[in-house]
């Protein structure tokens, strides 16, 4: 299907730190000088869900497939790259490709390494970029307004300009889109621009890990503060903890897990976080020969569900046969749910939920 989210941030804030430990790669060089990454790298990561090992339990298969999510590593922005400063334009070029953004915000201390301000703030740098973004969205909020004034007498133009009017003085604001309050109907309208402030946004607070078990540290909560007035929100990260983890044996990474009192790891949550900022949600299909996880948006019916497995099911979908996961679980599998009749016949109507294990019915 094809999502994505890209991180962004300034220059040796912890992004390609992240990068490696999402991918348990070493695919983005972390160095510590500015443009240590110069094209934007990529990598698909397993979206965490312990569903599906109890599925396995229960259907006894020895395969089980995850869903994945793909994540772009972009290179730091600094002031001016709206202008083209640094790598400006190809960097907001790659941000305008992804369907949302990890803002990745440095919320610790290391006199070792430099930050491009001299100090750190994270609020400030998150303003930095912001603007940045801002200032792009500006300019093609702007050329489509001006063609719209030009095309007045026509209703569709006449239509568009109220809105956009509302984008470019939430701009002046310096206010990202996100946060104009817009209706539907409203953004139906800059719907063709792909918007950059508009993309769904996650602040990622990289802290120390001395920082994780006290809830953060003050840089972290000024950011999720921060995020609450920008329509966003905020999750607590070591890039520098994780990035050993990951490269620690699967005995080794609990032992130290267990140690820190971490019950599930960062990066985990990070990309469980980055599903949800895509709206995202997982139904299932089980088996003997595998238990698979199938990526589906919120609010999609059955037959776009049954689509995702291939185009076949959906053009002849005949109905679904369906249980929750949790009566799955309950009544044991397939047969105990029928027995007790918490197996379900759903039509194309049926909207599907997350955590569904479901059977298609098509006609070939």
């Amino acid at each position: 299907m094809g999502f994505n989210c890209g991180i962004v941030g300034l220059p040796n804030v912890g992004k390609s730190t992240i990068f490696n430990a999402l991918t348990q790669t070493q695919a983005a060089q972390a160095a510590n000088y500015p443009f240590c990454t110069i094209e934007p790298n990529t990598g698909m990561v397993m979206v965490p869900d312990k569903r599906a090992q109890v599925l396995q339990e229960i259907v006894k298969t020895d395969r089980v497939i995850p869903t994945q999510l793909e994540l772009v590593d972009i290179a730091g922005l600094v002031k001016g790259a709206s202008k083209g400063e640094g790598k400006g334009n190809a960097f907001l070029a790659a941000i305008k490709n992804v369907d949302a953004i990890l803002h990745v915000v440095r919320c610790f201390e290391d006199g070792n390494i430099i930050h491009v301000d001299g100090s750190i703030d994270p609020v400030r740098d998150i303003e930095t970029i912001d603007i940045e973004l801002i200032l792009k969205d500006e300019e093609t909020v702007k050329a489509k307004y001006d063609k719209a004034i030009k095309r007045k007498t026509d209703k569709e133009s006449a239509a568009m300009i109220p809105a956009l009017e509302k984008v470019l003085a939430g701009f002046k604001a310096a206010k990202p889109a996100r946060a104009h309050g817009l209706t539907d109907d409203e953004k139906v309208h800059i719907r063709d621009l792909q918007l950059i402030t508009a993309k769904p946004m996650l602040f990622v607070c990289n802290v120390a890990d001395g920082d994780l078990a006290d809830g953060g540290n003050a840089h972290s909560k000024a950011v999720a503060a921060h995020a609450a007035t920008v329509g966003s929100r905020a999750i607590l990260i070591c890039g520098k903890l994780e990035e050993e983890l990951v490269q620690l044996s699967p005995a080794e990474r609990a032992d130290m897990m267990e140690g820190l009192g971490m019950t599930e790891s960062g990066i985990d949550r990070l990309v469980q976080a980055g599903y949800g900022l895509l709206n995202l949600q997982t139904y299932f299909t089980a088996g003997v020969k595998e238990v698979r996880a199938w990526q589906v948006e919120k609010g999609w019916k059955a037959p776009r569900a049954a689509g995702v497995i291939h185009t076949d099911f959906e053009k002849g979908f005949i109905r679904a046969e369906v249980a929750s996961y949790d009566d799955y679980v309950k009544f044991k599998g397939e047969k105990g749910c029928k027995e007790v009749g918490k197996l379900r016949a759903e039509g194309k109507d049926y909207v599907v939920q997350d955590g569904d294990v479901m059977h298609f019915l098509f006609a070939k």
